[in-house]
C-alpha cells in the first residue's frame, strides 16, 4: 500500500436515552455507544451545508442517544464545492476523525488505498450489525461501494423510493384541442404541433413552448424515444451496462436517430428555444404564463404546480402521463431513483477511535437512528402515529418546503451516511404525483441502473487522461446538432472517428475492467 502523504453543551432535550434496541434484525446496536462523552471531530461538507452545525437539534438528540459529541472541524465552508474543500483539508495537514461530503466516493477510492482514510470491513463486521445485516442483504450495494483493492472505505447515503422523473402533459390542453394522451413517439409529434399551432392557450397568440425542461439533459433524454440512451443512471450522461457489458449511449445509433428527430423538432417549433439557457425557473415561467405544455421531470415539485396554479388558470390539469412507446414499441423510463449515492461518510486516518466511530455510523441505521436522519425530532418535527412517524401540521402547511425544514435541522443530509426512508417525501407529496407515480407503478416501465465502478490507479489514468474531453466533444457536438449550427447525419461518421481517435475505446476497457472485478465476483 503506497503511503499516503499530508501537508505540514447542555442540550435543551426531553429524549430519554435508550439503553438498548430490539434485536430483530434491525436495532442491534447497543445504546449508549459509551459510558462516558465521548468528542469526534467532523468535517462536513455539502452545497446546501457546507459546514457541520453542532446545535443541530438532530445532532443534539444523537449526542443524548449515543453520547457522542460531533464537533465541526471543517475547512473551506466559503466554498460550495465540496471536492475544493477536501483538497483544502487535505492540503491542511489536519485530517478530523470522520470526513462527510457530496461526492465522497471518487475522493475515498483515491485516497483511501494510499492510507488518507481507514478501510471500514473488519469494523463493519465487529462494531456495525446493522449496517452489515444491510450489506449483506444488498450485495450490489456493497459490490458497489467497495473500491478497487478490496476494501470499503465510507458508509453511503441510501436514497428511497423507485420513481423520480415522469412525464407531464397539459390535460386541459388536450381536451380543449380535442386531442387523446399520446401513445408512442409519433403521436407525441403530433400533439406537441398542435400545442404550437393551435393556440391551446387561448391568447391568440402563437407563444406556447409546447416541450420545455428544467436541464437540457431531460431533452436529450427523449432520445429513448427512438431506442437510444441518454444515462444509466440518475447521473446525467452517464455509461449504461447491457448484459454485463459497459456502453455509453453517445456513440450508438438509437441516440443518432434520436438526436436527429430532436433537431427537427427544435426546428419546427415543438421544444423551447432557451431549453439550454432557461434553467430550474422554466417550470414556475413558462406554466405559471400559461405557456408551457410538456415536461419531464420530478414527480413531486413537477405535480405541485397543481395546486399552486389551479386558481390561476381556470380549468388548468397538469398531470403525468405514460412513457410514449418507442419507434419499436417500448415504453421506457430511463431515470429512477439510484439505490446508493457517492455520497456518505468516512474514518480519517488519525481518529483513535475507530471502533466507537462506527458504532455511531451504525446507530443512523437502527430505528432512532434513521428517524432522526429522515424526519428530525420527534417531538418537535414529527410524532408517532401508529408506529409511523408523522410529520406535524405546522411543519406541512407552514408554506415551507418540508425538505428545507428538514436541512435547517440537521435531517436528510447527504453527507451522512444513512437509509433514507420515502415515507419522508410520500408525506408531502399530492395526490397528483402519487397518481402518477401508481400509473408508472402499474406499467412497470423502470430499468436496471448502473451503480458506478471504482477504479484502480491505472484505470483512473486512463479515465482521467482521456474520457473529460471526450465528453466535452460530445456535449458540444450535441448542442450544435439541436440548435441546427451543425448537421448530425452529415458529421455522424466523422464525430465517431474522433471519439475513438481521442480514447474512447481506451476508456471503455479500463470501465470494464473494474466493472468485470467489482461486479462479476458477486
Amino acid at each position: 500500500m503506497r503511503k499516503f502523504i499530508l501537508a505540514t453543551t447542555a442540550l435543551g432535550l426531553t429524549l430519554a436515552t435508550i439503553p438498548a434496541l430490539a434485536q430483530d434484525g434491525s436495532g442491534l446496536l447497543q445504546l449508549p455507544i459509551v459510558d462516558k462523552p465521548l468528542e469526534l471531530t467532523i468535517h462536513m461538507h455539502h452545497k446546501r451545508y457546507t459546514s457541520y452545525n453542532e446545535d443541530w437539534p438532530v445532532e443534539q438528540a444523537a449526542r443524548q442517544m449515543t453520547n457522542i459529541y460531533l464537533k465541526n472541524a471543517t475547512v473551506g465552508s466559503n466554498s460550495d464545492n465540496s471536492d475544493e474543500a477536501l483538497n483544502l483539508l487535505l492540503a491542511s495537514g489536519k485530517m478530523p476523525d470522520i470526513v462527510g461530503m457530496a461526492g465522497i466516493k471518487p475522493q475515498v477510492d483515491k485516497y483511501g488505498p494510499e492510507g488518507a482514510f481507514q478501510p471500514l470491513n473488519d469494523l463493519i463486521d465487529k462494531d456495525a450489525p446493522d449496517i452489515k445485516a444491510f450489506l449483506d442483504s444488498h450485495p450490489d450495494i456493497k459490490s458497489a461501494i467497495t473500491s478497487s483493492d478490496g476494501n470499503i472505505y465510507y458508509i453511503p447515503y441510501l436514497p428511497d423510493g423507485k420513481y423520480g422523473r415522469g412525464y407531464f402533459i397539459r390535460y386541459d390542453w388536450l381536451k380543449k384541442l380535442g386531442l387523446d394522451v399520446p401513445q408512442n413517439v409519433d403521436q407525441l409529434h403530433d400533439v406537441l404541433l398542435a400545442f404550437r399551432n393551435d393556440d391551446p392557450n387561448g391568447n391568440g397568440l402563437k407563444d406556447e413552448i409546447p416541450y420545455f425542461a428544467t436541464q437540457f439533459n431531460e431533452l436529450i433524454r427523449l432520445v429513448t424515444l427512438w431506442d437510444g440512451r441518454s444515462s444509466g443512471s440518475d447521473t446525467q450522461f452517464d455509461f449504461y451496462v447491457k448484459d454485463g457489458e459497459i456502453h455509453h449511449g453517445f456513440v450508438e445509433e438509437g441516440y443518432h436517430v434520436g438526436m436527429s428527430n430532436l433537431a427537427e423538432w427544435y426546428k419546427e417549433g415543438l421544444i423551447d428555444p432557451e431549453i439550454f439557457t432557461r434553467g430550474n425557473n422554466s417550470r414556475e415561467a413558462l406554466l405559471g404564463q400559461n405557456l408551457g405544455g410538456m415536461t419531464h421531470d420530478w414527480f413531486a415539485s413537477t405535480a405541485s404546480y397543481n395546486d399552486t396554479l389551479k386558481d390561476k388558470i381556470p380549468g388548468f390539469d397538469w398531470e403525468a402521463m405514460a412513457p410514449p412507446a418507442s419507434v419499436s414499441g417500448v415504453r421506457m423510463e430511463e431515470h429512477r431513483r439510484i439505490p446508493v449515492k457517492p455520497d456518505g461518510w468516512a474514518i480519517g486516518y488519525t481518529n483513535k477511535h475507530p471502533e466507537e466511530t462506527m458504532k455511531y455510523f451504525d446507530f443512523w441505521f437502527t430505528p432512532e437512528g434513521k428517524d432522526l436522519a429522515n424526519f428530525g425530532v420527534e417531538g418537535q418535527q414529527w410524532t408517532m402515529v401508529d408506529g409511523h412517524p408523522q410529520f406535524t401540521t405546522e411543519m406541512l402547511t407552514n408554506g415551507q418546503p418540508v425538505n428545507n425544514q428538514l436541512y435547517a435541522v440537521g435531517s436528510q443530509l447527504q453527507a451522512r451516511g444513512y437509509p433514507q426512508d420515502y415515507a419522508y417525501e410520500e408525506q408531502w407529496t399530492n395526490q397528483t404525483a402519487l397518481d402518477g407515480i401508481a400509473l408508472y407503478d402499474e406499467g412497470d416501465y423502470l430499468i436496471d441502473q448502473f451503480l458506478g465502478v471504482s477504479l484502480n490507479p491505472d484505470e483512473q489514468a486512463v479515465y482521467d487522461k482521456y474520457w473529460p474531453g471526450i465528453r466535452t466533444y460530445m456535449l458540444e457536438k450535441q448542442q450544435a446538432w439541436i440548435l441546427g449550427s451543425a448537421d448530425i447525419n452529415a458529421d455522424w461518421d466523422n464525430y465517431l472517428s474522433e471519439v475513438d481517435r481521442m480514447g474512447y475505446s481506451k476508456v471503455i476497457g479500463a470501465m470494464q475492467e473494474a466493472y468485470d472485478r467489482q461486479y462479476k465476483a458477486n
